[in-house]
């Protein structure tokens, strides 16, 4: 099973439907709301989470990823409410199946209808 951590920038409530295949979490879940990035991402490597879902697309300019084993999905959106979240949750669920194992940074484009 896939562990994801959900960043502070997207909804907390997103967990709730993502599908079995994955146990998802998010930052206010682990207390981890006063972590800097590089601090998260090591707490995220220290707790074993395999992906950290953002719409932060700077933070791979701000951390040199290759020191940490957590893989970065960006979602790409002009909008990241929940109700907009959750009509591409296959959409997200999918692009990180298909994802390739190397790739530190996986971006899902949502700004298409």
């Amino acid at each position: 099973m896939k562990k994801i951590l959900l960043d502070e920038n997207l909804p907390k409530q997103l967990k709730r439907y993502f599908s079995a295949k994955f146990e998802v979490t998010s930052v206010p879940d682990l207390g981890w709301q006063s972590k800097k990035n590089g601090e998260l991402l090591t707490a995220l490597d220290e707790a074993g989470i395999d992906y950290l879902l953002t719409a932060d697309k700077n933070l791979r300019y701000q951390q040199n990823l290759e020191k940490f084993n957590v893989k970065i999905i960006v979602l790409l959106t002009f909008d990241n409410r929940l109700k907009n979240l959750i009509a591409k949750i296959n959409e997200i669920e999918n692009k990180i199946k298909e994802a390739n194992k190397s790739d530190k940074i996986i971006e899902i484009d949502l700004r298409r209808k």
